[in-house]
């Protein structure tokens, strides 16, 4: 009788030749795709900030004039550290308001949690432009808060605490960035067992206590994830100082926008792009470490 093992054998071998060739080209398709769609523009783009400006023409010779203008130009780093502050400020602002919600629908709001959830998620999806027109709508001289507090007899005249100014763009960017905090804490709360938080309880702990040493410290990647989210988008955002914070309200990034734009000076522009993009790339490799430090 035929032996079939040494074909069935065979059979299997080719199998596994052509699921590894299969995955191997995905593979290959991966890295071209990486490669060309990300590396390479972010590398031409890096080029540019070792180029000069001569009137309307780009010098292509390699040169450090432009990090020179950044470390040397007062205003520069003026700005880019006040732009940090802001987007710290926005960051704890969002964690102070975004912790208590995520906990609340991880602990207590039961089957409402994810239609809670989706509604968070919803604004999302909306036009960044248009939420910032609500915001101006909602902060401005004549807008729904100054109308509802002359409305009080609280003030006489608007305020001008809410519009053209920094804290404009800090209550916007709260507003926007806000569900990007909440929902990898909830996410991070939402997976803790019950058993662990039961079993905190029988040992004697109290729900302070448990909250301390349990709850706070395995819920702590969600909250740094979302944490950078935010501070990443509030550290480099344009848009928003642009529409609502007026003068006052210059930031980092309206002048890598104004370089590109009005000033057409890109290779100057590209080379505050990179510090920028470095001191993002700094603070993600930092908050992973201490991301893999807590789940230790």
């Amino acid at each position: 009788m035929w032996n079939l093992i040494p074909v069935l054998e065979q059979y299997l071998k080719m199998r596994q030749l052509v699921n590894y060739f299969r995955t191997s080209i995905w593979t290959l398709i991966s890295f071209v795709l990486v490669i060309s769609l990300i590396l390479i523009p972010l590398g031409s783009f890096l080029s540019y900030s070792f180029f000069t400006v001569d009137g309307t023409d780009i010098i292509h010779e390699f040169s450090l004039f432009n990090y020179q203008e950044f470390l040397t130009g007062e205003i520069y780093i003026k700005t880019f550290i006040r732009t940090i502050l802001l987007a710290l400020t926005v960051m704890f602002i969002c964690i102070l308001l975004g912790y208590p919600v995520a906990y609340f629908l991880a602990r207590y709001a039961g089957k409402y949690k994810y239609s809670i959830l989706l509604m968070l998620i919803i604004p999302l999806f909306m036009s960044y432009i248009i939420k910032i027109y609500m915001m101006r709508s909602i902060l401005g001289f004549s807008g729904l808060i100054n109308k509802v507090l002359k409305m009080l007899g609280v003030i006489e005249k608007p305020l001008e605490f809410f519009l053209w100014n920094q804290n404009a763009v800090i209550i916007t960017l709260v507003v926007i960035l806000l569900p990007l905090i909440i929902i990898p804490t909830f996410t991070s709360l939402e997976k803790i067992p019950k058993n662990i938080i039961e079993a905190s309880f029988d040992l004697g702990c109290k729900p302070f206590q448990a909250f301390r040493y349990v709850i706070f410290p395995i819920g702590l990647p969600g909250l740094i994830v979302g944490s950078i989210f935010v501070f990443i988008l509030a550290l480099g955002d344009f848009v928003t100082p642009q529409l609502v914070g007026g003068t006052s309200g210059f930031t980092y990034g309206k002048i890598i926008y104004s370089n590109f734009g009005m000033a057409f000076n890109w290779p100057f522009g590209a080379a505050l792009a990179s510090i920028l993009l470095i001191v993002s790339v700094i603070i993600i490799l930092f908050t992973n470490r201490l991301t893999e430090k807590s789940k230790t």
